[in-house]
């Protein structure tokens, strides 16, 4: 009887040890995920800051264009309504992070701007007023800028949601992750025309 007794505490304080062992793992890993979140957000909010900069931009360059070239009618219908669809997903949540549907249509938006916004520097080629207008140069300028800023920003992201991904999926982190709630984070895909800068010649 004193032998099963002892063998019983024995077993209790194994469970003991296990269960605290256990314990300060799973917290050190929730604290550990919390931080890495924590980059993640942080560099989605650094694009969403250079997106809001093009976004604000862009009516005073359609205007300038406008003044140059009226007629370039469907390509400057093309940016503002791209700039409208865009208008609906600014400041969005940090949610959007872990919505693979609610991202691709953040993505989506932004980049069907990017692209027309390429269309749109791409007219000024046959408008030398245009190219030699100080307000257009200025305005592309920092546009070209920006979208520079944009392409290391979605670097930065998608690099700081590698190691947070690369933290939930190992074992037994996927399970700490399960009971926590944490979701891995969505990658930015942009397209190859997204990830550029508009090319603009000045001739």
């Amino acid at each position: 009887m004193k032998k099963l007794l002892i063998a019983l505490l024995i077993v209790f304080a194994l469970l003991i040890v296990v269960s605290i062992t256990a314990i300060f793992k799973y917290i050190a890993f929730y604290n550990s995920a919390q931080t890495l979140k924590v980059e993640v957000q942080n560099h989605f909010a650094e694009i969403d800051n250079q997106l809001n900069r093009r976004f604000d931009l862009i009516p005073n360059l359609v205007e300038t264009v406008k003044g140059y070239a009226s007629h370039e009618r469907e390509t400057l219908e093309s940016v503002t309504q791209a700039r409208a669809k865009v208008g609906g997903m600014i400041n969005i949540s940090e949610n959007v992070l872990n919505d693979p549907e609610l991202f691709a249509k953040y993505q989506d938006a932004q980049n069907s701007l990017g692209s027309a916004l390429q269309r749109l520097m791409v007219v000024q080629e046959r408008y030398p007023e245009l190219k030699a207008n100080e307000n257009f140069i200025r305005l592309q300028d920092e546009l070209a800028g920006t979208e520079n800023r944009i392409t290391v920003a979605r670097k930065r992201y998608n690099d700081a949601v590698t190691v947070f991904n690369k933290k939930l999926v190992i074992f037994p982190n996927n399970i700490y992750a399960g009971i926590a709630g944490i979701q891995q984070a969505q990658f930015f895909k942009a397209p190859d025309e997204a990830q550029t800068a508009p090319q603009v010649k000045f001739n």
